[in-house]
């Protein structure tokens, strides 16, 4: 027996890449503990991502679907790592359903586990735009003014925690909450958990469509920095 990994990533109307990137991210599992899984929360979805996945799972024993959560993408997270919690995984690593992260990367994350309590991805460059960069940026320079720590990539999708310290952290979090990545990266930080940030390859996405737009992000954003001065009071 090792230590139980569980790779967590969200669904949404993701037809065109679900089993390309279940296929390969499913591969991480191999040499794991035989309690690790691979979850992919899938609610909403008005396409074939649900039908696909349940087919895979008869071919993919540790593959598990998460269905009854709110579709959008934060909540989503949410009740991913609650259920790493509740299921005493000994660490979680989320990434996305789009295929823009690459799985090969993830052996150099797994390696650090026992140095640290948590390995952010960060994004030099990005494959989906030069807006989305920009509002990666933004965010940023909002967390430095808020809280005063400073992280080269907030919201990157590729990020490996121990369960354990996550789980201080999660009663903080109302289930709708819209962008919880990126307070977990400022908690993490901000209380002087040990952390490394390894630098990721995130491509443009091969098929489907995003569902949150440049604006959509934005306007998240400004509704976010409301919420952040109540998270800062709370600290």
């Amino acid at each position: 027996m090792g230590d139980i990994l569980y790779i967590v990533m969200p669904a949404y109307n993701e037809e065109a890449n679900i089993e390309e990137t279940v296929r390969s991210w499913y591969k991480v599992l191999a040499g794991k503990d035989e309690s690790s899984k691979l979850v992919v929360a899938d609610s909403g979805s008005t396409d074939k991502t649900h039908e696909i996945l349940t087919g895979l799972m008869v071919q993919m024993p540790q593959l598990q679907i998460l269905e009854n959560t709110l579709k959008q993408h934060g909540p989503k997270l949410i009740a991913l790592y609650r259920y790493a919690i509740e299921n005493r995984a000994d660490y979680v690593f989320q990434t996305d359903s789009d295929g823009q992260t690459n799985p090969e990367e993830f052996d150099a994350f797994w390696e650090e586990r026992e140095s640290c309590d948590a390995v952010f991805g960060f994004r030099r460059k990005r494959g989906d735009g030069a807006g989305r960069m920009f509002v990666e940026k933004v965010l940023c320079l909002i967390i430095k003014m808020i809280f005063g720590i400073s992280v080269p990539d907030a919201n990157a999708p590729y990020r490996l925690m121990r369960v354990n310290v996550l789980e201080e952290y999660m009663d903080r979090f109302a289930e709708d909450f819209s962008i919880p990545n990126v307070m977990i990266v400022t908690f993490f930080e901000y209380y002087k958990r040990r952390t490394i940030f390894k630098e990721i390859t995130f491509e443009e996405r091969k098929a489907g469509k995003n569902s949150i737009n440049v604006k959509k992000i934005f306007a998240i954003g400004v509704k976010s920095i409301k919420e952040f001065y109540g998270f800062k009071r709370n600290l």
